[in-house]
């Protein structure tokens, strides 16, 4: 879209938003919706890298954002809208993304029903994801935009079934949702193919599953509390959500995969435990002998948060991936590649510390992963204070370390930047 034609875009659906907020007949639903609620943001976001990368703009992120969201009801259903429209500095480009548009219902006493563009989650890690096979944006994560845009939506049925037993959530979506993963646009990342680190000289353009109701997924989640501890069951039946295969002209593609896992989280001493477990079943290639393709896969994670003083909390997790039929992947492995296998184990270690000061309006936080196996590390601090309750600021960085090139954070080291950001919520 033109990046003018954007601005003036967004300039008419804010002032849709302001006529709606005074209640004024521009914005007026016919009777039978209720009130529309109509909240959003606009936000300056800039970042720069700390050290110059051969492959990236200096700049990691420059935006200006407006975010819109209208909610409202009727005796048989809930509706909402959220999108955002953005000027990206860095692409140069003006952009629009729905990130929400669904219709909700509950036709029976037993029965929720939701339909559209959602957000979806579950699962019990804290920036680790198992049983989450929910789209990520990872590009967003890692040049500093607000931990919202982690979670990227879903264009998705969800049907949850309530009783006595256990709780039953079905999520159907019916063309495949894959990650925003690291394409080169953004951050520079390691390539296999070229033996060196890569970005924009070097773009990673992946086969997309597009075919409607033919490349579908299916999640499900089976769940309930017995002694203020929940228990869930989980199964995914869709792909990798990463390109996780190569065709052999060298192509990325998205291979099929299952997903099965358990979690349980609950009480312990005067702290929040959890851990969680899941078997990746790398459907193309189960036996592991195919080197273009992911091989199965065993990841566990075990974690708890606590309260240690006044408006401090800490939290931590051990986190193992460990790589199946690791013998037959070596065997496979090509000559040119051996020197950046995997481990079979790879573990990683987080620590979250947060604290709130000066009536819980200035919150310091920092976010910990560190690799013992690959020995690398990514840290992400960040200070957020509020002026009033419409206008806040922050300011944080992504910091990484590695002693490789090719390790898992390690290859993103020269994408290490700071950033600052401004917001006027409405």
């Amino acid at each position: 879209m033109n990046f003018k034609k954007l601005i003036i875009l967004a300039g008419f659906v804010l002032s849709a938003a302001v006529f709606a907020a005074d209640n004024t007949d521009p914005f007026e639903l016919p009777e039978f919706f209720g009130k529309p609620q109509v909240h959003g943001f606009i936000e300056g976001r800039g970042g720069y890298r700390t050290q110059n990368d051969l492959y990236e703009k200096d700049i990691s992120v420059m935006d200006t954002r407006l975010q819109l969201d209208i909610f409202t009801y009727n005796d048989w259903g809930d509706f909402k809208y959220k999108g955002d429209f953005w000027g990206d500095g860095v692409t140069e480009q003006g952009k629009y993304q729905t990130r929400e548009l669904w219709f909700f219902t509950r036709p029976l006493d037993f029965l929720d029903v939701k339909l559209g563009r959602q957000v979806l989650t579950w699962g019990t890690g804290d920036l680790l994801f198992l049983n989450d096979l929910f789209p990520k944006d990872w590009q967003s994560f890692m040049i500093g935009r607000d931990t919202e845009y982690l979670k990227a939506p879903s264009d998705a049925a969800k049907f949850s079934f309530f009783s006595d037993i256990a709780n039953l959530d079905l999520v159907y979506t019916p063309k495949f949702d894959s990650d925003n993963y690291i394409t080169g646009d953004y951050i520079s990342y390691w390539n296999g193919g070229l033996g060196r680190t890569a970005g924009r000289d070097a773009i990673v353009r992946a086969d997309e599953r597009e075919s409607w109701f033919t490349d579908d997924e299916i999640a499900a989640r089976l769940y309930r509390n017995i002694n203020n501890y929940e228990l869930a069951l989980y199964g995914y039946w869709g792909y990798w959500k990463s390109p996780g295969g190569q065709t052999p002209a060298g192509r990325a593609y998205f291979p099929r995969l299952d997903v099965y896992g358990a979690s349980v989280r609950g009480q312990l001493g005067e702290g929040i435990a959890n851990a969680e477990i899941a078997y990746y079943r790398s459907a193309d290639d189960t036996g592991g002998n195919d080197p273009l393709v992911n091989n199965s896969e065993m990841r566990y994670l075990l974690g708890y948060s606590q309260e240690i003083a006044r408006d401090f909390n800490a939290g931590v997790q051990y986190y193992i991936e460990q790589l199946l039929e690791y013998d037959d992947y070596r065997r496979y492995l090509p000559p040119a590649a051996a020197a950046t296998k995997r481990d079979e184990f790879r573990q990683v270690v987080t620590l979250r510390l947060t604290k709130l000061l000066m009536n819980q309006n200035l919150t310091l936080s920092m976010f910990t992963f560190y690799s013992p196996t690959d020995e690398d590390a990514y840290l992400r601090p960040n200070i957020h204070y509020k002026f009033t309750d419409n206008l806040a600021a922050e300011i944080g960085a992504n910091v990484f370390f590695g002693n490789s090139q090719h390790t898992f954070f390690g290859q993103f080291e020269d994408n290490t930047s700071i950033y600052t950001a401004i917001r006027y919520s409405f």
